[in-house]
């Protein structure tokens, strides 16, 4: 039987690309001013970065076990085998949830074949391994080469990101309130990326002008084959700024696609509006 893939609202993957290859997506959760919310299905990150600036400060929550028990079990029975790819387990708890589900639906049914992976990636990094993921699917491979493509793209994403405003990170525990203070006063905009699913500073620069231009030169230094690639960019709520890096992506390296996307309400609730986030692959495709 044909294979379902699944992903959760932390890939920020376009639905364009959802409904082309048909993923489920499974939504986190958002809190914000005493409602919950459920990711990309009752709230926009527009409403959510909105919110943010007018002092609030949402919070996230996983998929339940019982979100993703429903999911698998009307795909396990009709015999369809389950790729799901999580949200980085460092993140967010909704892989265990996903764990969770795939234990019960085993216990219940033997013959249930369920692969949840850890792709230790956010945003359209997770996406990215999706995208690739979905491609492998669509062209017909067997479950087990599959698997192999996934996993090969989970060893492979660079994720680069910065912030606009440390106070949104230090709000989610990120950075300290000393660390968002000090950054603030000096107009320095922290670059991050994420190693083994967490998320870890990169550098310091002072001033958002040249920010863009070095997460440019990092593609340099830590990619290649962006020819034979498809990139993307991800923002809160500043399309100008992603528009920008993409053009000098493009007149840099000439890669085969750019992707630009909305960061979700998920993530945008932690990293805030004004975020900027570039994924691309440390090697070429997998063939």
């Amino acid at each position: 039987m044909s294979m379902k893939l699944i992903v959760d609202s932390g890939s920020d993957l376009p639905k364009d690309l959802l409904e082309k290859y048909d993923i489920d997506l499974a939504s986190l959760i958002v809190h914000l001013n005493g409602e919950d919310y459920h990711d990309r299905e009752s709230i926009d990150s527009q409403a959510v970065y909105e919110a943010m600036r007018q002092g609030s400060a949402p919070k996230t929550a996983q998929a339940s076990p019982d979100t993703f028990y429903k999911l698998f079990k009307q795909y396990t029975d009709q015999s369809h085998p389950i790729i799901y790819l999580a949200f980085s387990s460092e993140l967010s708890g909704t892989y265990q949830s996903a764990m969770i589900a795939k234990q019960q639906i085993e216990d219940q049914n033997q013959d249930a074949e369920i692969y949840v992976i850890d792709t230790r990636a956010a945003s359209m990094g997770h996406g990215l391994i999706a995208y690739y993921t979905a491609q492998a699917i669509a062209d017909g491979q067997a479950v087990q080469d599959v698997l192999d493509t996934a996993h090969y793209y989970v060893n492979h994403m660079v994720h680069v990101f910065t912030v606009d405003d440390l106070e949104y990170l230090q709000r989610g525990g990120r950075v300290s309130k000393a660390q968002a203070f000090v950054g603030g006063m000096l107009k320095i905009k922290p670059l991050l990326h994420v190693e083994d699913g967490k998320l870890v500073p990169l550098e310091k620069i002072r001033g958002s002008k040249k920010v863009i231009g070095r997460m440019v030169n990092l593609m340099k230094e830590r990619g290649q084959h962006f020819e034979h690639q498809t990139i993307a960019i991800t923002h809160g709520d500043d399309e100008q700024r992603a528009q920008q890096l993409a053009n000098q992506i493009r007149e840099q390296y000439n890669p085969k696609d750019i992707i630009i996307h909305p960061i979700g309400s998920a993530i945008g609730a932690h990293a805030g509006p004004g975020t900027i986030a570039l994924f691309f692959l440390d090697d070429a495709p997998k063939n």
